[in-house]
């Protein structure tokens, strides 16, 4: 079984967020071990270079040798490519970790550290959006491998 771990700057403050990521991680736990970490936004800073690094420092310590970050010029996968980007990580390192930036999204440091680039297109999405989407698209991912009709 699969390790994932998402990593995520923030907190989910709202219920509804709450809710759809609690969904998804109960759905999730059939296929995969998977583990949210969420990092102290660092909006105490006033200039968005600081808030990048110290935001980095902390990501830093979660990593693994196979990280993805999500992020705008990441490559576009289709919830098939998706799919089997997922299963092969699985066969080849058994682990993998996601991480989502915040309001200002990732340092370059955590980019250029990342094996993996992934983004959900040109759009810009809230960070806590894009955690639902992500744990989504990961069950839809187990779902196609699957050969389930969960994707149509």
């Amino acid at each position: 079984m699969i390790s994932i771990k998402v990593v995520c700057v923030g907190n989910l403050k709202e219920r509804f967020w709450i809710e759809a990521c609690d969904e998804y991680k109960k759905r999730l736990s059939r296929f995969c071990k998977l583990t949210v970490v969420e990092v102290e936004e660092q909006n105490k800073y006033s200039q968005i270079p600081i808030i990048l690094k110290k935001e980095g420092e902390l990501i830093e310590k979660s990593l693994t040798t196979n990280t993805a970050v999500l992020a705008i010029e990441g490559k576009e996968y289709s919830s098939e490519e998706f799919a089997s980007f997922l299963s092969k990580q699985s066969m080849e390192s058994g682990e993998i970790t996601f991480v989502i930036g915040g309001s200002y999204g990732l340092s370059e440091d955590i980019k250029k550290s990342a094996r993996h680039k992934l983004s959900f297109g040109k759009a810009t999405f809230p960070h806590n959006l894009a955690r639902v989407m992500l744990l989504e698209q990961i069950y839809r991912a187990f779902m196609i491998n699957e050969g389930s009709t969960y994707h149509k």
